[in-house]
């Protein structure tokens, strides 16, 4: 009996012996991965901010008090709308007076002409007549001569006050150079009085206000800002190193920190013609053509631009990859020992890559580093 389990216990240390010389002669267990085929999508992801197609800085063109503020931030408004409404006493006044001046040529100072141009005619022609008559009477030796120089100094002078009354009439008459500079003058004062409303030259978003009723303003003071109503964009920094892979209308996803849960499609819409020498990026602006009502100006966002896509692709783990940027090898199992491959890469992913040439489908690569060549081991977790 007491044999029976000598033999018993010496059987289990031999098989559990063996079986640890067995997997101590294997080689350690690594993590492994099957090249195989299947679609491989390339994409290059980098965060920033909604931008607007185009933005303006409102300011006012006169010195003046502000007496009412229209909108706020955030709010839409339309082309010509009135955003902001300024006190500017001397203007009106400059107004009011260029209109009186106006009213009081016309109903005025132009009949006073008038009158005294048909004054001024009256008298010139009882002039000419008195002056023909004694011009007559010293023909018959009736009067002598210097009474019809009298009468021809007078003609003279009623000439004189004609023209000048025809002077000043033409002047005062409508359409004349009178009415034509009080009109340009009443214009002028209400085109600098309109300057006391401001108002939105384009369709727009109300982006910031920096001004209040009460507001002391000056030409020059940025007092909103408004961002034009259209196209809106995202504006991305792009590590230069992928320069090579960016295009033209390609597809984009975005998805705003604010609303991690929803995102929204964008198009490479420009990219920029320079680096950027401090952050080593290249700017890229990706057009949005249906934005969500959630969106909002300098929000931030992180687009995922697809840069490529290839069907029925071998594909291996990217951490199976060695030396990427340079020669680029992987490490195969082969015989149940690490061999080492040159391979060649086509398109590159976030977690895949496609290789061109170098492995074929099946074939097992490591992807724990540091196993040297002709090493044994056997393939554990298969990803």
């Amino acid at each position: 009996m007491k044999s029976s389990r000598l033999i018993i216990t010496a059987v289990i240390v031999v098989t559990v012996a063996g079986w640890i010389g067995w997997r101590t002669w294997q080689g350690p267990e690594v993590s492994v991965a099957v090249v195989e085929s299947e679609d491989l999508v390339q994409t290059v992801v980098a965060t920033g901010r909604v931008i607007a197609t185009s933005t303006a800085k409102i300011g006012a063109e006169i010195t003046g008090i502000v007496v009412d503020r229209h909108v706020r931030d955030g709010d839409v408004v339309e082309k010509g709308d009135l955003l902001l409404t300024l006190r500017a006493d001397d203007l009106a006044a400059r107004v009011r007076e260029a209109r009186a001046s106006l009213k009081n040529l016309r109903q005025s100072r132009r009949l006073q002409a008038e009158s005294a141009l048909e004054q001024a005619q009256s008298q010139l022609e009882q002039a000419e007549r008195e002056a023909q008559r004694r011009a007559d009477l010293l023909a018959s030796e009736s009067i002598s001569r210097e009474v019809v120089e009298k009468a021809q100094n007078a003609e003279i002078v009623a000439e004189a006050n004609y023209r000048q009354a025809k002077l000043l009439a033409d002047a005062l008459a409508a359409g004349g150079p009178e009415e034509t500079i009080l009109m340009e003058r009443l214009a002028a004062a209400e085109a600098a009085l309109q300057k006391t409303e401001i108002r939105a030259q384009f369709p727009a978003v109300v982006l910031t206000r920096e001004v209040e009723a009460g507001d002391v303003v000056q030409p020059g003071r940025t007092l909103m800002e408004l961002a034009r109503l259209g196209q809106t964009e995202v504006l991305v920094p792009v590590d230069e190193r992928n320069l090579g892979i960016l295009a033209l209308g390609q597809p984009a996803v975005c998805i705003a920190d604010a609303y991690a849960q929803l995102q929204f499609d964008a198009t490479v819409d420009h990219i920029a013609p320079t680096v950027d020498p401090d952050r080593g990026t290249v700017d890229v602006r990706l057009t949005v053509t249906d934005p969500p009502e959630y969106l909002r100006h300098d929000m931030t966002v992180t687009a995922t631009i697809v840069t490529g896509e290839q069907d029925n692709a071998l594909v291996i783990p990217n951490d199976a990859l060695h030396n990427a940027n340079q020669e680029t090898t992987v490490q195969v199992i082969e015989l149940g020992r690490v061999a080492e491959r040159e391979v060649t890469l086509g398109m590159r992913g976030l977690t895949h890559s496609e290789v061109v040439d170098g492995l074929s489908a099946g074939d097992v690569v490591i992807r724990e580093p540091g196993l040297k060549v002709g090493q044994r081991v056997r393939a554990g977790n298969v990803d």
